[in-house]
């Protein structure tokens, strides 16, 4: 039986009491308020039990959620430092990528810059060379027209 059912029979019980006459006073019948008495002994210490129970059964479902809460909290920390180091890693390819794209351009300009030098180079001295062959074929042709004959010994 609850136990407010059984402060109610005992609050009913002496509320409808018989009065003594000139007093404040109340008769009750003893037997009765022992009765209820004792069925509130026997009902409390259940209650309290179970009480206690819904209590420890709170306190567990507590320390699980924040057990369960304090997983989450790792697991996502976890993750953003994965996706920070994921970042990181990516952002240091992508300037190692960067660097490596800057020297070819450099190695690129400098092979193509020695590469006009040397043709440079070489049109220069094949430009000498035609000069002379040029110079010697006219001298050549001028020798043969008479232009330049050589003097008579006699």
């Amino acid at each position: 039986m609850d136990v407010l059912v059984l402060i109610d029979k005992l609050d009913d019980l002496v509320h409808n009491a018989k009065t003594i006459p000139l007093s404040d006073s109340v008769r009750v019948d003893k037997e009765e308020i022992y009765d209820i008495l004792d069925q509130m002994r026997a009902t409390i210490p259940e209650e309290i039990k179970q009480a206690r129970w819904i209590v420890k059964e709170r306190q567990e479902m507590l320390a699980e959620a924040k057990k369960e809460a304090e997983r989450i909290i790792k697991d996502a920390r976890e993750r953003q430092e994965r996706l920070v180091g994921d970042e990181e890693v990516t952002k240091q390819a992508e300037r190692a990528a960067e660097d490596i794209v800057e020297d070819a351009r450099a190695r690129e300009r400098e092979i193509r810059l020695g590469a006009e030098d040397y043709a440079d180079e070489i049109l220069n001295t094949l430009e000498v060379n035609l000069s002379k062959f040029i110079a010697a074929v006219q001298r050549g042709r001028e020798r043969l027209q008479g232009k330049d004959e050589p003097a008579e010994v006699g």
